[in-house]
C-alpha cells in the first residue's frame, strides 16, 4: 500500500505568506472594528471582478439572501421558487421573511430546469399564488441556464435574486457569475473557492438596493449623535480584518480557479476507463469553477457506489461527501410544495464529492481514481 501522505479534506482552505501579511497590516492599522478601508476596498475590486456596480460585505452568503428577499417585498404568504438541489441556506433564507420556498426540480446541469420552472410559475399563477422571488442557484460552481431563466422570470413578472454562493470565478456566456437578475449572493465561507473564513457579499447594479442592505445590515442606525432605529436592523456586516484576507485571495482567484478546474480534468481522464463513472463537465452555456469535483455512478452497475467510495476514500484518510441532498427530501420541509421530475433524486442517489481545493495536488487526484478502480472491482 502506497504511504498515506496525511488527511485530505474535500476542499481546505490554503493561508499563504501573502495572506497572513496581509491580515497583519489591517491589525496593524488599527481598523479592528467591522467597518474600514480593507472592506471599502474589498467591495469595489469584487464587484469590478464580477462587472457589477455594487458591493456589500456580509456576514455570510445567508445574510444576502435574506436581505435581499427582504428588499424585493417577501413576505409571510408569498411563495419563492428554488431548486431542490442546492445547499440548505438557500431555502432556509426564504423562511427567515414568513415566507414559503417551493421547489423546482434541475436539469442536466444540475440546475434550476427550465421547463419545471415553466410548469411552476403556471400551476402557481393559475393557483392565484403570489410568487415573490426566484433564488436560481449556480449548484457547484456551474451557472444555471439563464439564457433560458430570465425571459421566463421576466413573463411571468417575477423577480429574480442569483444564489452564486458557490459560482464566484464561473460564468454564462461569458459573464461572470454574480451578476444576474437584481443581484447575486457570493459566500467567503471556509471551504469556499475564495475564502474569508466566514463572510459573504451582495452584488448588485441597483444603487439604492446595495444601499439599503448596507443600512439594514449595520443595525438599521440611523443619522444622529445617539443609536436611533426606526427599522430593524442587522448585525450583517463583514469585517474589515476579514476583508483583508478576502482582498489577498482575490488577487489569486483565477489561479484558483484553474486549480480546480485542472483537477476536475485530472478526474476525468483518471476515470475515463470505469464505465458509468461520469464527472461533472460544464454545460453549454458557460463555464463552471469546479468549486467541488463530483462525480456519479451509474446505479444499475454501482447500486451502493456512492457509499462505497467515501467508505473506501475514509480508510484512506481522504475526505468526500455526498451530494447535497435535495431540499424535498428534508425533514424541515416534509410537505412542502414541489414540481419535480426525479432528476434531484437521481443525482443525490449517485453522485459524490471529491476532494478539490488548493492543497489538493496530481498525486491526491492518482491515490483519489486508484481507490474508486480497486473498490468498484472486475466491472471496471
Amino acid at each position: 500500500m502506497d504511504q498515506v501522505r496525511g488527511r485530505r479534506y474535500l476542499s481546505a482552505p490554503v493561508a499563504t505568506p501573502r495572506d497572513i501579511h496581509r491580515v497583519q497590516e489591517s491589525l496593524i492599522s488599527g481598523w479592528v472594528a467591522p467597518a474600514g478601508p480593507e472592506l471599502s476596498a474589498f467591495e469595489s475590486q469584487i464587484a469590478s471582478y464580477v462587472g457589477v456596480s455594487e458591493a456589500v460585505g456580509l456576514s455570510s452568503g445567508t445574510a444576502a439572501l435574506h436581505l435581499a428577499l427582504k428588499y424585493l417585498g417577501v413576505g409571510p404568504g408569498d411563495k419563492v421558487l428554488v431548486p431542490t438541489l442546492t445547499f440548505g441556506a438557500t431555502a432556509f433564507a426564504v423562511t427567515y421573511l414568513g415566507a414559503e420556498p417551493v421547489f423546482v426540480d434541475v436539469d442536466d446541469s444540475w440546475n434550476m430546469d427550465p421547463d419545471h420552472t415553466r410548469l411552476a410559475l403556471k400551476t402557481l399563477k393559475s393557483d392565484g399564488i403570489q410568487v415573490g422571488a426566484a433564488l436560481p442557484v449556480d449548484l457547484y460552481g456551474s451557472p444555471a441556464n439563464y439564457g433560458a431563466l430570465m425571459p421566463l422570470f421576466s413573463e411571468f413578472g417575477v423577480p429574480v435574486f442569483e444564489d452564486a454562493a458557490e459560482g464566484l470565478g464561473g460564468d454564462f456566456d461569458g459573464k461572470k457569475l454574480g451578476g444576474f437578475g437584481v443581484g447575486g449572493a457570493l459566500s467567503f465561507n471556509g471551504n469556499k473557492i475564495l475564502t474569508t473564513s466566514g463572510g459573504g457579499m451582495l452584488l448588485t447594479n441597483d444603487g439604492e438596493f446595495a444601499s439599503k442592505v448596507r443600512f439594514w445590515a449595520t443595525q438599521s442606525r440611523e443619522d444622529f449623535p445617539w443609536y436611533e432605529h426606526e427599522e430593524i436592523g442587522y448585525n450583517y456586516r463583514l469585517s474589515n480584518i476579514l476583508a483583508a484576507l478576502g482582498r489577498s485571495q482575490l488577487e489569486r482567484i483565477d489561479q484558483t480557479v484553474t486549480h480546480h478546474r485542472e483537477l476536475r480534468e485530472l478526474y476525468r481522464e483518471g476515470l475515463a476507463p470505469l464505465e458509468g463513472v461520469l464527472v461533472q463537465a460544464d454545460p453549454s452555456w458557460g463555464r463552471s469553477n469546479s468549486w467541488l469535483s463530483v462525480v456519479t455512478f451509474d446505479p444499475g452497475l454501482y447500486p451502493d457506489g456512492p457509499t462505497q467510495i467515501r467508505l473506501a476514500l475514509e480508510e484512506r484518510d481522504i475526505e468526500s461527501r455526498p451530494i447535497w441532498k435535495p431540499m424535498h427530501q428534508q425533514p424541515v420541509f416534509r410537505g412542502a410544495r414541489s414540481f419535480l421530475s426525479g432528476k434531484a433524486d437521481s443525482v443525490y442517489s449517485s453522485g459524490l464529492c471529491l476532494p478539490s481545493g488548493p492543497r489538493i495536488t496530481d498525486l491526491d487526484v492518482e491515490e483519489v481514481c486508484s481507490v474508486i478502480s480497486r473498490t468498484l472491482g472486475p466491472r471496471a
